[in-house]
């Protein structure tokens, strides 16, 4: 009861304290709701942004990852910091200018209206059929097995995950529809720093246990038992036979793994969502840089705590990694904290769920229902429009989430191939947009098409020996230069200019350039520090 009891206590806190902030804002307006009245401050951003990034597929998928795998899968988090800083730096700057509220403006100004509603339907494509599902599927799955849901209910554990998933799927889809932006930011603000809490007592409990009352010892312990777990380098091949069975060889850090993290950290609607929030450049750059740092931290909840279940479990989840997680928090943390813990995780299900929500809601509405539908539709009624597309979608990833089979690569693995079907040609299209004035919207359409099929055709169709990783670095020289292409046979005809139009003050934050450099030092310093372990 008292799990329960904590459990109750912390949402309800949550809500009550979200709620509470919320009173004064008007959230029938478009700004309001779609981005939070442009009012959110560096804590508060940086806060969501951990959240929105950070949830039960990284906490069950990465640390399932690290368990068999070892400190490999660290890239996908330490290397965020360098897109952070590009963010801060470069793109933050040029978005406040312009006074965008989604990342398809952008191209609808830089090219021309079809190819901001073609990246507009992909967005919400690939919010519906991989992330929204998957963020469920793994949530519901942590807890499934730390509650024990179909037990206490006397169900089966297949109908435990399908209530789990529908309860999870139906309070994120109220806080998204109910609150807009500003209370996703705020619910994710609070939830950030409980997961920071719950999830670093994980490692601590169970190194202090493993060491008998000493953290040090512990860990002493842990490296020695498989010093090799703890390499951050890994040696696996990247092209050739093996290839496609690899999780993270070093080689791809240098090819696509750049340009995912890239298009991710800079231009993936629900994270610039926030930044394009923000009350200043200074404040988003604040948030930007803040979460580079805790993106370098972050292992420690995410990787660390699968390599000291490898001490616990040996190799008895290697056909199970999605239960990895779930069995050792089971396994560490005093019954009483499990109330809080799981709490903290719905938050970060939630956080995730939400922002994809809110997100896509203001994709559709102010994208597609505004441009093609009603033109004159004004901001009560797009809002309107936006809450019921953000109910639709949830129905549509709570129908689908349980559905999900066990992916032979881990959860975390499988949301990383399929985001490659999007990801890659959007980024090509948008860093084209900034970089390659010569590129036309004619040139950016049929760039985007070819690297939609290119991708599914190697990938996923021929199934070539080349780690998919490098198959997105692939794709993207190759994008570029069928865009150089055909915008020699189709020039660019349109003008285009950022120039600032006065929605927010965009003065700089002085101590960018400062924390940028150590962001990077810090990142390098984790390969030099852990690249030859064991």
């Amino acid at each position: 009861m008292a799990q329960f009891i904590s459990f109750f206590v912390f949402m309800a806190f949550v809500a009550a304290y979200s709620s509470w902030k919320l009173r004064k804002d008007n959230l029938s307006s478009q700004d309001g709701y779609f981005l939070g009245g442009r009012s959110l401050t560096g804590i508060v951003i940086a806060g969501s942004l951990l959240l929105t990034n950070i949830s039960t597929e990284h906490l069950v998928g990465m640390n399932g990852d690290a368990y068999k795998h070892g400190a490999i899968i660290i890239a996908w988090e330490v290397t965020s910091a360098l897109a952070l800083v590009a963010a801060a730096l470069y793109f933050a700057p040029r978005y406040l200018k312009m006074g965008l509220t989604t990342i398809p403006e952008f191209l609808e100004k830089r090219f021309d209206g079809l190819t901001r509603t073609i990246i507009a339907f992909l967005l919400i494509i690939s919010f519906v059929s991989t992330l929204l599902p998957i963020v469920l599927y793994s949530g519901a799955i942590s807890i499934e097995q730390i509650f024990e849901i179909s037990s206490l209910l006397n169900i089966s554990q297949n109908e435990g995950l399908w209530l789990t998933v529908v309860v999870v799927g139906s309070v994120g889809a109220v806080y998204a529809i109910f609150g807009g932006l500003k209370m996703v930011a705020y619910t994710d603000t609070i939830n950030g720093f409980g997961l920071l809490i719950a999830g670093i007592s994980i490692p601590v409990l169970a190194l202090w246990g493993i060491g008998d009352g000493n953290i040090l010892k512990g860990l002493h312990m842990v490296f020695e038992n498989a010093p090799e777990k703890f390499n951050v380098v890994s040696n696996e091949v990247s092209v050739g036979d093996g290839a496609r069975d690899s999780i993270m060889p070093f080689g791809v850090l240098f090819t696509g793994l750049i340009i995912n993290q890239l298009y991710f950290w800079t231009m993936h609607q629900s994270i610039i969502q926030r930044v394009l929030g923000a009350i200043s450049l200074k404040e988003a750059q604040k948030g930007l840089l803040y979460t580079g740092l805790l993106k370098i931290l972050v292992p420690l909840i995410i990787v660390l705590p699968g390599i000291i279940a490898f001490y616990y479990f040996n190799d008895t989840f290697y056909d199970k990694k999605e239960l990895v997680y779930p069995s050792l928090v089971k396994k560490v943390l005093p019954f009483w904290m499990t109330g809080f813990f799981v709490a903290v995780l719905m938050g970060a299900i939630l956080s995730t769920f939400n922002s994809a929500l809110n997100s896509a809601a203001t994709i559709f509405s102010l994208g597609i229902y505004k441009r093609y539908l009603n033109k004159n539709a004004n901001e009560k009624l797009l809002v309107r429009i936006g809450k019921m597309t953000s109910a639709l979608l949830a129905l549509f990833a709570i129908g689908i989430a349980p559905f999900i089979a066990h992916a032979p690569k881990g959860l975390y693995q499988l949301l990383q191939q399929l985001n490659g079907i999007f990801f890659i040609p959007m980024a090509t299209v948008i860093l084209a947009g900034f970089f390659l004035p010569k590129i036309s919207a004619m040139g950016a359409k049929i760039g985007l098409l070819f690297g939609l099929l290119f991708y599914v055709f190697t990938n996923f169709i021929l199934q070539i020996d080349l780690h998919y990783v490098h198959i997105w670095g692939l794709e993207f020289v190759l994008n570029i230069g069928v865009m150089l292409l055909v915008s020699r046979w189709f020039p660019r005809t349109n003008d285009f200019r950022i120039t600032n139009i006065g929605v927010v003050d965009v003065t700089h934050w002085k101590y960018a350039k400062g924390f940028s450099l150590f962001l990077v030092l810090a990142t390098l310093a984790v390969y030099v520090l852990l690249g030859n372990v064991g």
